[in-house]
């Protein structure tokens, strides 16, 4: 006899495969619809995130960025930090800035084709220096200019005129003779501060060889706003418009700056019998200067001849 329950068994195994059974599709089911939410939420989230991705690039395109301290919360902009200027630095303070210098050969040339040393004048041509110095001139500004003296005495001028440059004494101009083609007359009138000359014939009021401006220990300070008496013929030189001793630019008084700053090194002013105001030498007549300890006393100075 043959049994059927195998093949009944068969048959119902293959029929819930088919159709499954009631417990089992819900779940199957619920599980779809899981996986099709899901499936939605990650599309939508990758869509909202192009989207924004999108307005966000628009708008950076579309603004200019943030600058840190370009616009502050109180409305105030921020301004670029200045570097101050640099101090300038001061020009430095003139000086007397002065230069002793031998007489070139081609000076001492110039020296005697204008009549300055002939034969009988001193044997003084090594013995002269060129001291060049600045000087205030009567414009307030800061000229050059140059003194033709002995060399013994050159300490001793350089000490007093650096002394006239700061304390602000005004000279009109100092050039040495050769300029004026040894003419004094004409270095006068020009208002001319010199030094050596061993003057000519018709100039000179002293001897040759004993003349201090001969031998290069005399000078002449501001001729016009210093003149002194001509012997010859009485009268002012170069003019007598400032021959009354009263304070002046460029006046030498007894008691004044120049007078110290001279007598103090141990120069004469007015070396002579008449008034010369211009005048200071280191004594008559004339020999190697010492320096301060040998200026000459009052009672020598008074009884010394006249001096050029």
């Amino acid at each position: 006899m043959t049994s059927h329950a195998p093949e009944t068994e068969r048959m119902r195994d293959a029929a819930h495969l088919h159709h499954p059974s009631r417990d089992t599709a819900p779940s199957a089911r619920e599980g779809g619809r899981r996986r099709k939410l899901a499936l939605s939420s990650v599309a939508f989230l990758s869509t909202t995130a192009l989207l924004a991705g999108g307005c966000s690039s628009s708008s950076a395109t579309g603004a200019a960025p943030s600058t840190p301290g370009a616009d502050s919360s109180d409305g105030t902009s921020a301004r670029p930090s200045i570097t101050p200027s640099p101090t300038p630095t001061p020009p430095p303070t003139p000086s007397l800035d002065a230069a002793v210098k031998e007489i070139t050969d081609a000076q001492w040339s110039r020296m005697l084709a204008a009549g300055l040393w002939r034969k009988g004048c001193p044997d003084v041509r090594d013995q002269l220096r060129r001291v060049e110095m600045n000087y205030l001139g009567f414009d307030g500004e800061v000229h050059r200019g140059v003194l033709v003296v002995n060399a013994d005495v050159t300490a001793s001028v350089v000490r007093i005129f650096t002394r006239l440059f700061e304390e602000g004494f005004p000279i009109r101009r100092m050039e040495p003779m050769e300029a004026y083609d040894g003419d004094l007359n004409a270095s006068l009138r020009d208002d001319n501060t010199s030094a050596f000359n061993c003057r000519r014939p018709d100039q000179i009021n002293a001897p040759f060889r004993e003349s201090p401006h001969a031998n290069g220990r005399a000078i002449d300070i501001n001729p016009l706003e210093n003149p002194w008496k001509d012997l010859r013929s009485k009268r002012w030189s170069p003019s007598a418009k400032d021959a009354a001793r009263t304070e002046g630019k460029g006046k030498i008084l007894k008691g004044g700056l120049v007078w110290r700053a001279f007598t103090e090194e141990g120069w004469v002013w007015q070396d002579i019998k008449v008034p010369d105001y211009m005048h200071f030498d280191t004594g008559y007549p004339s020999k190697p200067f010492k320096g301060p300890s040998a200026a000459l006393s009052s009672s020598t100075a008074e009884e010394s001849t006249p001096a050029a």
